[in-house]
């Protein structure tokens, strides 16, 4: 068809009485000139009116040329064989990264909260154990990195709590109530009761233990007019809190296994005091996307300078309760300072400028284990980060000093896979350790602080947006 075009293309153009053609040229074009199929047009009517014979037909070369664009291509006929993909038992990297994605794949798929957390907690790796309670140099600054945490040296705004000012009596909270009701406790440990002389590094459990062992259940039944979560709240002393999760990654440095890449793996097992557990969310303190105003310090050794250790067990994920108990958010934990880090110790031995550092690492692990745990109970997890802030508080004293902090866990995305919106934090916020009393003189209590007072009534005080 083609060659035949350029032939009637070409008897178009040439003129037969051209001076430039010889006699056997100008014979042919004069007997071309009376074939029946040849059109004397000029070379821009020849374009546009050209003809060609097609089975017998005259074809408009416009109209075949747009039905040869507009013409698909067939289809290609299905493949017989299976798609080709890497060995799910090869020392690939491609292997490797299938057996991963089929192994998040089935965590993805699990039909429940209970599998999903068995599928990912099945693995048992050595890990490094963090202890929230430690004595480890700047300790809180490895754990912000742990669980990239922006820690804020105050406090946010409690919105719900109840506006009492110290020493008087406001939005139905009766301080001056509440101020004898706390005397009365001190008292009855520190006073009334007669006690023998404690072992070594157990002095806590004759005085501080059973003084917030009553505090807690004293002011919540107080409160409970004034904020109807605490009615229906769960009560935990001395659970057990678990968290396991991924950051950052390592090369193994000997062995069999040389070269190959590891994430880092961490375990919280924690123990508060006591707990308050409520059926329904706490309100958020900022949104979700918010930027805090602070950075996360970045540590690039490995955590056996803390030093850690690692060990291998259990990999364990747990709030306090089970995943049938209603009551699956977390509202203030209370957590008791060891002796090993009082403050008396810790200036004796030089190293003052840890004591808030020591409440700074306690409540960015604690809270970020319980508010981490009850994300993964709502079926989170760092493949499928969270929709909605988790929200819990936590009281931190020895028996006299008191810290306050709020957590709002914002992302469970830790692993190097998923980690990829740098602008999603956790964040930590928090006070400086404050006491409650100067002294307790006979029956009398002396230099009582109604400030720390009311802001432990503030976080009791606070609820959620639908109560």
């Amino acid at each position: 068809m083609t060659g035949l075009l350029k032939r009637v293309a070409g008897t178009a153009l040439s003129d037969p009485n051209s001076k430039s053609m010889n006699t056997r040229e100008r014979k042919k074009a004069q007997a071309q000139a009376h074939h029946p199929f040849f059109l004397p047009v000029g070379k821009m009517a020849a374009f546009r009116v050209r003809r060609l014979l097609c089975h017998g037909r005259l074809v408009h070369s416009e109209a075949l040329a747009v039905a040869e664009t507009t013409t698909e291509p067939p289809a290609p006929p299905p493949s017989l064989y299976p798609p080709v993909v890497a060995s799910l038992t090869a020392k690939s990297r491609a292997a490797k990264l299938r057996r991963r994605e089929l192994y998040y794949q089935q965590i993805h798929d699990a039909p429940t909260v209970e599998q999903r957390l068995r599928l990912y907690t099945k693995r048992q790796r050595r890990k490094y154990v963090v202890y929230p309670q430690t004595w480890a140099i700047n300790a809180d600054r490895w754990y912000q990195h742990f669980t990239k945490t922006v820690f804020v040296p105050e406090l946010p705004a409690l919105e719900e709590a109840a506006a009492a000012e110290p020493g008087g009596e406001a939005g139905g909270v009766d301080l001056s109530g509440l101020r004898s009701v706390v005397c009365e406790v001190l008292l009855q440990e520190y006073f009334y009761r007669r006690k023998k002389r404690p072992h070594l590094y157990r002095a806590i459990d004759q005085g501080p233990s059973p003084f917030l062992t009553h505090l807690m259940p004293a002011l919540t039944t107080r409160l409970a007019s004034l904020n109807p979560i605490l009615a229906v709240s769960s009560a935990d002393f001395k659970p057990e809190v678990n968290f396991y999760w991924m950051r950052g990654e390592t090369v193994v440095p000997r062995g069999h296994r040389k070269g190959a890449v590891d994430p880092f793996r961490f375990q919280i097992d924690d123990k508060p005091h006591c707990q308050l557990r409520i059926p329904k969310q706490l309100s958020e303190f900022v949104p979700l996307d918010y930027v805090a105003p602070g950075e996360i310090p970045v540590i690039n050794v490995l955590p056996d300078k803390l030093p850690l250790f690692k060990r291998q067990y259990d990999n364990r994920i747990f709030i306090g309760s089970k995943l049938e108990d209603p009551c699956t958010y977390g509202h203030t934990q209370f957590h008791l300072l060891p002796d090993r880090l009082k403050r008396e110790r810790l200036k004796r031995l030089g190293i003052a400028d840890q004591i808030e550092a020591a409440y700074r690492a306690n409540g960015i692990a604690s809270l970020f284990a319980w508010t981490g745990a009850q994300a993964m109970y709502q079926g989170f997890w760092s493949e499928a980060d969270v929709t909605r802030p988790f929200v819990s508080q936590a009281v931190i004293s020895d028996g006299r000093y008191f810290a306050f902090f709020c957590y709002q866990l914002n992302t469970l995305a830790l692993t190097v896979e998923a980690d990829k919106n740098e602008s999603r934090k956790n964040i930590c916020w928090g006070t400086e350790s404050k006491p409650l009393y100067e002294a307790i003189e006979g029956n009398d209590v002396k230099g009582f602080d109604d400030e720390v007072l009311l802001q432990l009534v503030k976080f009791l005080l606070n609820r959620p947006k639908e109560i």
